[in-house]
């Protein structure tokens, strides 16, 4: 795990780019097995990848409608390292392999622990209960059964608990800014839950002492004044804070658009993006 986290990588911000391309590779499992078998998919129809972030507790999380992990398949696939590919990895490295390769080793996924001193990973397959395994980075694990039952319906949900250095990865221009970099050619959409200012227009009542309808000057007003006023009422402009998720990838594969549309920085990105190669 040492070299995993302070050797392979250079940026931290990678993390989001692997744990996006997880994702997308479990909505892709899912995409072929309904092909032969419609029913896989149950009610989780949508496949997509959804990130949202908690400013006050310093955590990031990812969730896919992929196929999830089994038990087995969790404590297979994250809790042995040497298992998700670490050794062939290592020793491509040694005859001279390019670093960029990592992601055709399966250790992307480690690369959480570049950022989060914890991370829980939650999982529900098709052919299992819904699970969390989660580890701090110290060569333990844990996997139990999750006690608030099935919530994810399919898929799995990755939430990182920020060390201090990386705090600013709940800072939400950064982690937009990302999100937009590393979703390039994904073909499915990514959402992040952002916030942002609505103005409204709210009424504004006029005050009423206990003898009766007062003005704003305080002065007794008739039922005919009372009319007139009715249909001149004031407001006033006050700001009010939404969240909403926003898909910020463009999910139309370049290979259905026009020829003229596109440019050569964008068939160069996408072949970098498919071959890892530059």
């Amino acid at each position: 795990m040492d070299i995993i986290i302070n050797s392979l990588y250079t940026k931290k911000e990678v993390f989001i780019r692997e744990l996006i391309s997880n994702a997308s590779d479990a909505l892709d499992k899912v995409r072929f097995i309904a092909v032969q078998n419609p029913d896989y998919m149950g009610e989780t129809t949508d496949l997509e990848i959804k990130i949202d972030y908690d400013f006050d507790a310093k955590t990031v999380s990812i969730t896919d409608t992929g196929v999830g992990m089994t038990k087995a398949e969790l404590i297979k696939n994250l809790g042995t390292v040497a298992k998700s590919g670490t050794t062939a990895f290592l020793e491509a490295m040694g005859q001279g392999e390019s670093m960029s390769m990592i992601g055709q080793f399966g250790v992307g996924f480690y690369s959480s622990f570049l950022v989060a001193n914890k991370v829980e990973v939650t999982s529900k397959s098709n052919d299992d209960e819904q699970h969390i395994w989660t580890s701090t980075a110290d060569a333990k694990f844990f996997v139990t059964k999750d006690p608030r039952g099935d919530t994810l319906g399919r898929g799995t949900r990755i939430t990182l608990h920020l060390k201090d250095d990386a705090a600013e990865f709940v800072e939400q221009e950064k982690i937009k800014n990302l999100v937009k970099k590393y979703s390039e050619f994904i073909n499915y959409p990514i959402k992040l839950y952002l916030s942002k200012d609505v103005k409204e227009t709210i009424e504004i009542e006029d005050e009423v002492d206990e003898e009766g309808k007062v003005n704003e000057d305080g002065v007794e007003i008739t039922d005919e004044e009372e009319n007139t006023e009715k249909k001149e009422k004031k407001t006033k402009e006050i700001t009010k804070q939404v969240w909403e998720w926003e898909t910020l990838n463009d999910i139309k594969a370049i290979w259905l658009r026009e020829k003229d549309d596109l440019s050569e920085r964008e068939y160069n990105d996408f072949y970098q993006t498919i071959t890892k190669d530059h």
